[in-house]
């Protein structure tokens, strides 16, 4: 492939992009048009969760590819894959979480559990918190605090109000004309902020007195990435709408949100079609997110990511390193600055490993690889880092 033809014919989403071009995948390398390896410390931006082309995945998907592929829009025909991930997704979830539907990405899931939150409790005002980042579609940005991001698509969803993450006082902003609050449970682009203890129970005391709809976007931490299953059973809160995508699909697109079934049938009737997708639950997506979560669900992979987390703390000691932080595998190291942020995440890929930056926090290094990812692995990454960091002069 000519890269000419990459920047003449592909929509580009940054001035630069990094045009490596992708020959195969495995495990936990990339390799490039030249069989270069690249250790893959950022896993397709956590969506890889078993690595590249994990076999369980793969042979759900070419089992699947012989039944049949696309055959109906969502929900009118049983099919049995979607049908065994949504069952799955309720033996996973604590009650009343037993109702997901399934959508084509984590901004879509986002979309729906807004929409649900509104029709469920007749009220218009979502509450989100500054610093989020939930997609980019338009009810996603809306969300958004950024206002440079926002403006050039004015005008957004209205009735969104924002709060800061981690302030209790700011609760009593949740009132009776709240529909939903949407919050991460670790905030992502702004530095993979985790919850401090206590806060994320207060906003679902606060959502019942009021009567407000807790929806928490899992879309990152979720998928067993922080040594559990979902990251909010980190800290004792129990969501009304969790939000999921990403490593949910094993490397192929998904979305999901998931509700009680009460809640849920509000989408079902007046209007009827309240929310439609063509594609989601597509049998060959949903097989290889089952696929996923067996995998997680009969392996130590989840309740590993807390030894490797330690691992890679322990190897990422170095004077141009000020704090770690997230939790199991959603980590972000931080520097002084962006300048020196960008050189390790440069020169790191010309030494063949990946890493990557934070939407909104420019001093942090994204490393959230895959859970498969072995130690040895883990500390030949951290090695690249270190050697990078020594070449630096602060």
């Amino acid at each position: 492939m000519q890269v000419s033809d990459f920047f003449k014919y592909q929509a580009q989403t940054t001035p630069h992009p990094l045009a490596m071009e992708i020959k195969y995948a495995k495990g936990s390398y990339i390799y490039d048009s030249d069989d270069n390896p690249h250790l893959d410390f950022v896993a397709g931006v956590s969506a890889c969760t078993l690595g590249h082309s994990h076999p369980a995945v793969v042979n759900a998907v070419k089992e699947q590819l012989d039944k049949y592929l696309h055959v109906m829009v969502y929900g009118e025909y049983i099919q049995q894959p979607a049908v065994d991930l949504c069952k799955k997704m309720a033996e996973l979830l604590p009650e009343p979480l037993d109702t997901t539907y399934l959508v084509n990405s984590g901004t879509e899931a986002i979309e729906g559990s807004i929409k649900l939150a509104r029709r469920y409790t007749g009220r218009s005002e979502i509450i989100a918190a500054k610093n989020s980042y939930h997609g980019n579609t338009l009810g996603s940005l809306s969300l958004m605090n950024y206002q440079e991001r926002k403006r050039p698509f004015l005008p957004l969803l209205p009735d969104i109000r924002h709060i800061t993450f981690n302030c209790e006082w700011c609760l009593e902003q949740i009132t009776d004309k709240t529909a939903g609050v949407i919050l991460e449970t670790i905030q992502g682009g702004a530095g993979f902020i985790e919850p401090i203890e206590g806060y994320l129970s207060s906003v679902q005391k606060r959502c019942n007195e009021v009567g407000a709809v807790l929806i928490l976007d899992e879309i990152q931490p979720g998928i067993g990435r922080t040594g559990k299953m979902f990251g909010f059973e980190n800290y004792n809160c129990k969501p009304d709408i969790v939000v999921t995508g990403k490593g949910l699909g094993g490397g192929l697109p998904i979305g999901a949100f998931t509700a009680s079934h009460e809640m849920m049938k509000h989408l079902t009737d007046n209007p009827k079609l309240g929310h439609i997708t063509t594609f989601g639950g597509n049998p060959v997506i949903a097989s290889a997110a089952l696929a996923t979560l067996m995998e997680l669900t009969n392996s130590n992979l989840i309740s590993e990511t807390l030894e490797k987390e330690k691992l890679i703390r322990e190897h990422l000691s170095h004077p141009l390193i000020k704090e770690i932080r997230g939790r199991g595998l959603m980590l972000a190291a931080f520097t002084e600055n962006a300048e020196i942020t960008n050189e390790v995440i440069l020169k790191c890929k010309e030494k063949g490993l990946i890493l990557f930056w934070l939407l909104f926090e420019s001093k942090a290094i994204r490393i959230t690889p895959p859970l498969t990812i072995s130690n040895e692995e883990i500390v030949k990454g951290c090695q690249i880092i270190c050697s990078v960091l020594n070449t630096i002069h602060n």
